[in-house]
């Protein structure tokens, strides 16, 4: 990437790049929290100060491998969204890599397949992992499995994916603590406009290390 000397929008470079300018936004705003020199934010345009290089990838085969896998399975696994950008992924990371692991990572022999009696993704994971990413509230009408109905205002906190059930981690505010919530049972969901800025007991790490002290505790006995 080498600086022009003028600001380019998002729509020059997506043109550029063959690519959508909501592509070139989300990528700008991963640049620049890594320490690209870039300027410039939306719709104002993006200026690179000085030339810029990215480090060149390398990877042994069994990585390209793994890459392989972890992609295909987000193009099973995961919401058509997601899906889309595993795919942009890997053809941008077939674009930088030497012709030789280019090739091994678009026919790596290890595949990932989506049973025919699997479910498809919760139609809510999307707005969810949106939801999750920008931390804003989630307003949701649950149907748990013992049949019991009701409706909460959640903080998505991490998604976790078991086979092809997806479960969401969050800070209940009707319980005041954390819940998880399998997001095929979720009958009905608005992403709400307002944030939320948890504590650090209402973290996803204070989540995961109560699990762990849990685990832990129940090994010793």
């Amino acid at each position: 990437m080498r600086a022009t000397g003028r600001a380019m929008t998002a729509a020059e470079i997506a043109a550029r790049m063959e690519v959508a300018p909501r592509t070139i936004y989300r990528d700008m705003e991963h640049l620049i929290a890594s320490g690209a020199p870039i300027e410039g934010e939306r719709g104002v345009g993006y200026l690179l100060r000085e030339a810029f290089d990215a480090p060149p990838l390398t990877f042994t085969f069994e990585q390209l491998e793994a890459l392989a896998f972890g992609l295909r399975a987000v193009e099973m696994l995961g919401d058509p969204r997601l899906g889309q950008a595993a795919r942009e992924a890997k053809d941008k990371m077939r674009a930088l890599l030497p012709p030789e692991h280019a090739a091994r990572l678009a026919s790596a022999p290890i595949h990932a397949f989506r049973a025919a009696s699997q479910p498809e993704p919760p139609e809510c994971l999307g707005d969810v992992r949106t939801a999750l990413s920008v931390r804003r509230k989630v307003w949701i009408s649950y149907n748990s499995l013992a049949g019991e109905q009701s409706q909460r205002t959640v903080w998505p906190l991490g998604l976790s994916a078991f086979g092809a059930i997806w479960v969401a981690t969050t800070w209940c505010e009707t319980r005041n603590d954390f819940r998880d919530f399998r997001l095929d049972r979720i009958e009905d969901w608005k992403v709400l406009s307002e944030r939320f800025e948890p504590d650090q007991h209402q973290t996803y790490a204070a989540y995961l290390a109560g699990l762990q002290a849990s685990w832990s505790s129940s090994a010793t006995r």
